[in-house]
């Protein structure tokens, strides 16, 4: 099927619906991206952090669709600030490829590179072992590299707010392509969206489903809506960021829910009405507002709705 495409602010085009792989364990992953694939999805989102990209690369091989024909976004991991090039060659080793469509910064957050563990180095106090003498501005300089090499496409941001956006802006020579975070409709994001609307960044979502156990799906307003359009939830979730211009990335490693995940998200999107976005663009604010990523930072990410106990 055809999958709709967002220009991005380099010319290229991604496709707006993709497959996550964030907690897809490896002996899963391969099967989930070759069935993807097979049944229509031409945007893989994988990072160096899950420690799944050979999985991932196995996948791409076994579904027999060239690599041409498929959009590869990865992301630096946070140990790794200071040595860009040697983190993005590891993941196209990694994943059997020979260069990235593109390339994100996961968190804005360097860890010390020299620390006692490779993912998470931690401190003796427990807190996670953050490097603060080095700068995004110095990060996002090597991107700018592996850019001009030709090892990465397109360039780009994850987890960023406004107020770590303008930490590279001001001296940066490529604006991020684009900028993936938390979006679903308990945690819309409006007016860093209107920012980075601003700014010609294209937001991707991740978790647009919300996390495991999540009350998205079961959400009354949402299952409304559905029932009324012949829909799943799922499919209304997905379509509504498919209305806003927001790149969606669903993760599964089941047949039946990567493949209607990519069909629902596409009919989503035609079926709701101008109305049934703005009611769901309210939900947050009706009292749902609900964060679902959090992960301990010890530093302040900028972020609105992000408990002051987890920094």
């Amino acid at each position: 099927m055809s999958v709709p495409k967002i220009k991005l602010n380099n010319g290229s085009e991604i496709p707006a619906i993709g497959l996550g792989t964030w907690q897809s364990k490896p002996e899963e992953v391969a099967a989930a991206v070759a069935h993807a694939l097979k049944e229509g999805y031409r945007h893989i989102d994988c990072a160096w952090g899950y420690g799944n990209e050979k999985d991932v690369g196995e996948g791409i091989r076994q579904s027999g669709v060239p690599r041409s024909d498929i959009f590869i976004t990865s992301k630096l991991w946070s140990t790794y600030h200071s040595r860009v090039e040697e983190c993005l060659d590891q993941t196209l080793s990694n994943l059997g490829v020979d260069y990235l469509d593109l390339y994100l910064v996961h968190w804005p957050v360097p860890m010390n590179p020299k620390g006692n563990h490779p993912v998470f180095p931690l401190l003796p106090n427990g807190k996670r072992d953050v490097d603060h003498s080095w700068k995004l501005s110095q990060t996002w300089e090597q991107m700018e590299d592996v850019l001009k090499k030709g090892k990465v496409k397109a360039i780009g941001v994850s987890n960023f707010s406004v107020k770590k956006l303008e930490e590279i802006l001001p001296t940066a020579n490529i604006v991020p392509a684009v900028d993936q975070l938390e979006i679903h409709p308990y945690n819309p994001q409006h007016e860093l969206l209107a920012y980075l609307c601003s700014k010609d960044i294209v937001p991707q979502a991740y978790s647009p489903l919300g996390s495991s156990g999540s009350p998205l799906l079961k959400d009354d307003v949402i299952q409304a809506i559905a029932q009324r359009l012949s829909l799943q939830p799922a499919d209304v979730l997905l379509g509504w960021l498919g209305a806003k211009q927001i790149v969606a990335l669903p993760k599964s490693v089941t047949p039946a829910r990567i493949t209607s995940n990519l069909h629902g998200a596409v009919a989503g999107a035609k079926k709701l009405s101008k109305e049934d976005i703005e009611t769901i663009d309210g939900l947050a604010t009706s009292g749902k507002q609900q964060r679902f990523i959090m992960p301990p930072w010890p530093v302040d990410l900028g972020f609105d709705n992000w408990p002051d106990k987890v920094v």
